[in-house]
């Protein structure tokens, strides 16, 4: 098999893919989009508590970042985890804009905000947010803009089917205040996309990153998955390949995770017509072989993206960070979710909003904001996000600035951990420099791995089986 390498910053060639390593540590584990993970939310978590959050992240007055969840797509892809509603009716995205409207406004009530608030990053995720037409668009934007401001310099980025778009699309999200955009590609190959129900040509893909650039976007990227049925990795070697030809900015490469037992579309994928381990093995260290000839730095998790990218340039400067979308630039931003199940980050709390829409438009008929379930963090949880975010963003940790700040003895505080570290340390995966705990080169791709030490609420319940595999 051969051996994938990448750039590391000090400009030498250094191994990335231990096929032994993945092999001996590809387990079921949280992706830490957050910490604790979406599943240790509760539904005593209740409206009044989110609604305590928000006069608290209120009386900051700070930038924060929104998210707006657009489930509906007209046809279903099988591989999709995502809470989506299948239709072509747009009777039906026109009437939850109008419920997205009410919620901003009874969010901005709560906060008891006397002008807009500064924003600093927005999202629209799905779902597929381009199944809105170019007046739902632009109403959505227009009842963002009664309640916040897009700051200049922003992030504003919007999850985009290139099946779905045409130039006048890319253009009106421009006008909009867009400046970048995710594209969903998976796999080029024919076979493959028929086995998923999702064919897309690579001419139609093309034609929006041409679009983008026309139209001033800033940034582009660009999600593949791996381990989908019929791929092979001379296959997905051409998909990858035809997307370096289109240059984008950004890649994320992610895993398949196949769990029929928790979405039901994938119930439609053979499940023998899935590669077997040692495929999936050759096809990401193939994978991560070319992205590092082409230039691309390695980021983290499935993530990596071009030398001058924001993404690259803030993982250099140490001021990466992680929230639900995955990897940003924004500084511990407070986040406010809107839209069934979306999931927010207001203060020291989570909440997630309820996932129907009959449940979503009863709770604001009834002038309920619609919390479906959150938690409130401790100062452990607190503490232990901290650490694990550094972990998978900047793959270090100074231990001694940590206690400091903390007020804690790191040894003590953590003895448990660091016994159970030992087992890493020796296979490679973690080492000490001093009081710097360092993820090296070759423990990267299981940065997840070594954050599972960290998290207290995954050791107290074992529970690992609703989780995507580490690769």
């Amino acid at each position: 098999m051969s051996t994938a390498v990448v750039n590391s910053s000090n400009n030498e060639r250094e191994v990335l893919f231990h096929p032994e390593l993945l092999q001996k540590f590809d387990i079921n584990g949280p992706r830490y989009t957050s910490y604790p993970s979406a599943d240790r939310f509760h539904n005593t978590f209740v409206e009044a508590d989110y609604l305590a959050a928000l006069e608290r992240v209120a009386k900051l007055n700070e930038p924060l970042s929104l998210y707006f969840h657009l489930p509906f797509c007209p046809n279903i892809c099988y591989y999709c985890g995502c809470n989506k509603i299948i239709t072509k009716d747009h009777g039906r995205s026109a009437k939850y804009i109008k419920y997205l409207a009410k919620e901003m406004a009874m969010v901005t009530v709560a906060m008891g905000a006397q002008k807009k608030i500064p924003i600093t990053q927005l999202h629209w995720g799905g779902g597929t947010p381009t199944f809105l037409s170019h007046e739902e668009m632009t109403e959505l934007m227009f009842y963002t803009r009664q309640h916040f401001e897009l700051l200049p310099g922003g992030e504003y980025s919007i999850e985009i089917d290139p099946r779905r778009v045409t130039e006048a699309d890319i253009a009106l999200l421009a006008e909009l205040g867009f400046n970048r955009i995710s594209l969903g590609v998976q796999d080029f190959n024919l076979a493959v996309q028929e086995a998923v129900h999702r064919v897309q040509t690579v001419e139609e893909t093309r034609a929006v990153m041409d679009w983008s650039r026309k139209y001033g976007f800033k940034s582009r990227s660009v999600d593949l998955i791996y381990g989908l049925p019929k791929q092979t990795p001379e296959t997905f070697k051409e998909t990858v390949d035809l997307v370096l030809e289109m240059s984008p900015d950004r890649l994320s490469v992610y895993n398949y995770a196949h769990l029929p037992h928790i979405f039901k579309p994938q119930r439609r994928i053979a499940e023998a017509e899935l590669p077997p381990a040692a495929a999936k093995l050759n096809i990401l260290s193939n994978t991560i072989e070319r992205l590092g000839e082409a230039g691309y730095v390695f980021i983290g998790m499935d993530h990596f993206s071009k030398p001058d990218d924001e993404l690259a340039i803030a993982q250099k400067e140490g001021q990466l960070h992680r929230n639900f979308q995955g990897y940003s630039t924004q500084a511990e931003c407070d986040l406010l979710a809107f839209g069934i199940s979306s999931i927010g980050k207001v203060d020291d709390c989570y909440s997630q909003n309820v996932r129907t829409l009959d449940d979503y438009y009863a709770a604001i008929d009834a002038g309920h904001l619609p919390t479906l379930r959150g938690m409130r963090l401790d100062e452990d949880d607190l503490l232990r996000r901290e650490l694990i975010g550094e972990l998978m963003c900047q793959f270090s940790l100074d231990t001694k600035q940590f206690a400091v700040d903390h007020g804690i003895e790191f040894a003590q505080y953590f003895k448990v951990e660091i016994e159970e570290l030992k087992g890493l340390e020796e296979a490679g995966l973690l080492e000490w420099q001093g009081h710097r705990m360092v993820v090296p080169i070759k423990g990267r791709l299981l940065a997840r791995r070594v954050a599972m030490t960290f998290d207290r609420h995954l050791r107290e319940s074992q529970t690992r089986g609703t989780y995507s595999k580490v690769l």
